[in-house]
């Protein structure tokens, strides 16, 4: 799989809808401001697979949604703001990151998206708890599990579920009926004659992305921070497996009405 490079592309895409659930995918991006991409050593396959593949392709599953256009390599969203720009290899999984390190207006320039991004956000955020109260946001991710390399074995999968379910910057007492809405229809739909391994806070709990809205929503917006193993496709190769991509897209879109529905009784109970 490859990406056209989007070096123009605007910082992001946000399309409004009339339901509470907002769909997000903020390492989906693979664009690059021509100053970052001067300086990155980075080939585009290796920046493909740490960011997060065919996420763009499950947003559509609700009509509200946010879509960052560039690369976790120039600004990373789920990260705190003094740890968004990836400095040293420590950063980044080890990679070598930059032919020369970013300077000093780099960075800034850099944060200021990463400031534009949140302030949008809030907004959003704002219109949609004045319109419904409640509201779930969806929250994309993929990860990698063969990590050793193509023809290693895979990460044990007891410790690597098909789709991890973060929760750990919510309070989950009060978000419970959500969340179990969520992982209950996600578990006991028919993923191409199987059911999906759906856990929660297994491989990964939420970050930045999550954290915020959090602490700034706490009791009106509950994040699923939703990561999905790159089971669905060659993570070495980037090649994905359209019955598979599409598979999943309709697992996720089969949440909504239950999530909704606890949304629902839970704004009228609180």
């Amino acid at each position: 799989m490859t990406k056209d490079k989007a070096v123009a592309r605007p910082l992001l895409a946000i399309h409004r809808g009339k339901e509470p659930i907002l769909v997000s995918a903020i390492h989906s991006g693979h664009g690059l401001r021509p100053e970052v991409e001067h300086i990155i050593q980075l080939d585009e396959q290796q920046r493909l697979r740490e960011e997060d593949p065919f996420t763009d392709a499950w947003i559509c599953i609700a009509d509200n949604f946010i879509l960052p256009q560039r690369s976790r390599f120039e600004v990373d969203l789920n990260r705190p703001r003094d740890h968004a720009v990836y400095v040293t290899p420590e950063d980044a999984w080890g990679l070598d990151l930059w032919k020369t390190p970013p300077n000093d207006t780099i960075i800034e320039h850099s944060l200021e998206e990463y400031d534009v991004f949140y302030q949008q956000l809030g907004n959003l955020l704002d219109e949609m708890v004045g319109k419904y109260g409640k509201v779930a946001v969806y929250d994309l991710h993929t990860y990698n599990f063969r990590r050793d390399g193509i023809h290693a074995e895979p990460m044990n999968p007891q410790e690597n579920p098909e789709v991890n379910v973060g929760t750990g910057t919510m309070d989950r007492e009060f978000w419970a009926p959500v969340v179990e809405a969520f992982i209950k229809q996600l578990r006991s739909f028919d993923y191409l004659d199987r059911q999906l391994d759906v856990r929660e806070n297994i491989k990964f709990k939420g970050r930045q992305f999550a954290q915020w809205i959090h602490a700034h929503y706490p009791k009106d917006v509950c994040v699923l921070s939703i990561e999905i193993k790159k089971f669905f496709m060659d993570e070495w190769s980037g090649m994905g497996d359209p019955v598979a991509i599409q598979a999943i897209r309709q697992a996720l879109a089969g949440t909504l009405s239950g999530v909704k529905e606890a949304l629902f009784e839970l704004g009228k109970n609180r």
